[in-house]
């Protein structure tokens, strides 16, 4: 069982990025999957998620990212993607992936609710 990030880097502010997590030894359609960052010094911060397949596709953001990033999921490939528009230097960090079967809507912006984590990619936005 896996979650594999990928697709950070360093970009200008103004920029955009597209980070994908690929999924290995479940399913993610069954899950609902989230994004989520760590700067250092400071605790991990919700991004984005979205529930798992089948009840609403409805997602949800941090409101620093609201109308900036949109979290899907590309079920053909069982993976989970985030794109990032309108980057700020603000937005550097590590950007972590989860997963996890049966979380209610209240605890989906809560890291400890998913159970599955990739391993981080560092998104860098600087001139």
């Amino acid at each position: 069982v896996q979650l594999q990030a990928s697709g950070g880097g360093l970009v200008q502010p103004g920029g955009s990025l597209r980070l994908s997590c690929a999924a290995s030894g479940f399913t993610l359609d069954e899950n609902a999957i989230g994004w989520f960052h760590q700067v250092p010094g400071k605790e991990r911060e919700f991004v984005s998620a979205l529930r798992r397949s089948g009840t609403g596709g409805r997602s949800y953001y941090a409101d620093s990212v609201k109308d900036r990033f949109t979290i899907s999921r590309d079920s053909a490939k069982n993976a989970l993607l985030l794109r990032m528009w309108v980057l700020k230097p603000e937005d550097t960090a590590v950007y972590y992936c989860a997963a996890g079967p049966g979380i209610i809507l209240s605890q989906i912006r809560t890291g400890d609710s998913y159970h599955y984590w990739g391993q981080g990619t560092q998104v860098t936005v600087s001139s």
